[in-house]
């Protein structure tokens, strides 16, 4: 158990104009609409992790092949429109995993769709799972005082644009929500002024109590992983890394076209 890493709850990066987008990801999900008055919808996130199994790269090449022909042409097959969907090597930075899909949508079926999909391909056999988060976006309670105007973007994730994310999911103590508003928002405050000081790094905070076992899954993208290095060090020091009881597994996850990831696994 770790009580070091990031507090949660805010995003951190300074509103600046985003850089060109990697890979082939849209600039949005269509959001359904809402009626009057209602709270905006929530898109449901998901951080799928895959393990290819060793009895995979036993068949032969001709059948590697196929069965990563079929799972290229599942990923280069979804609706933008419907689902966010990117993919992400774990190549070499975790031993229990070699890939991560990060799914987002306003309909969880979708999600369950892609899943589905995947165990009825041929390579469905030879995908182990050995871990999936489940999320969804909801604005944040605390207020953002260097920047209060970027609070009302964060009903929305636009993922993608950087290529190194840093994913984990992360509960809080029981005494952290027995604290008064007052107080957690100073603790807080603390947070987010040391967060802006690495702009580089754009914390993806999402959602979990009661829909799945952890409280929040944050994702952080950079480009620069030393930064973010240097974020949760620095956050080690703040009041806030008190009330941390879990914050792992720790994903290290690069961006990767699929046919490339493809070839880091196989070689076909």
């Amino acid at each position: 158990m770790s009580n070091t890493t990031p507090t949660t709850t805010d995003s951190h990066e300074r509103p600046t104009a985003p850089p060109p987008a990697r890979g082939s990801a849209p600039a949005a999900v269509a959001e359904p609409s809402s009626p009057r008055g209602t709270a905006k919808a929530r898109q449901y996130i998901s951080f799928s992790f895959y393990k290819l199994m060793p009895e995979f790269r036993r068949l032969d090449i001709e059948t590697q092949k196929r069965h990563m022909n079929d799972l290229v042409g599942l990923v280069k097959a979804n609706d933008p429109s419907k689902m966010f969907l990117l993919v992400y090597s774990c190549v070499g930075t975790r031993p229990d995993v070699d890939i991560m899909f990060w799914k987002i949508s306003y309909a969880l079926d979708q999600l369950q769709h892609f899943s589905a999909a995947i165990n009825r391909l041929p390579i469905g056999g030879y995908l182990a799972t050995p871990y999936s988060f489940l999320a969804q976006s909801k604005r944040s309670t605390y207020v953002d005082k260097i920047d209060p105007a970027h609070d009302d973007t964060r009903t929305s994730i636009v993922p993608g644009q950087r290529k190194y994310n840093f994913i984990y999911p992360f509960v809080k103590t029981r005494d952290w929500y027995l604290l008064s508003k007052q107080t957690r928002q100073g603790v807080m405050d603390e947070h987010i002024m040391v967060g802006n000081k690495y702009p580089s790094v754009k914390l993806n905070t999402t959602y979990s109590f009661g829909i799945d076992d952890q409280e929040f899954v944050v994702a952080f993208e950079t480009d620069q992983p030393g930064d973010f290095l240097d974020l949760v060090q620095e956050l080690r020091e703040t009041e806030g890394s008190r009330f941390t009881l879990r914050d792992t597994p720790i994903f290290t996850c690069v961006q990767t076209p699929i046919e490339a990831l493809v070839k880091d696994l196989t070689g076909v």
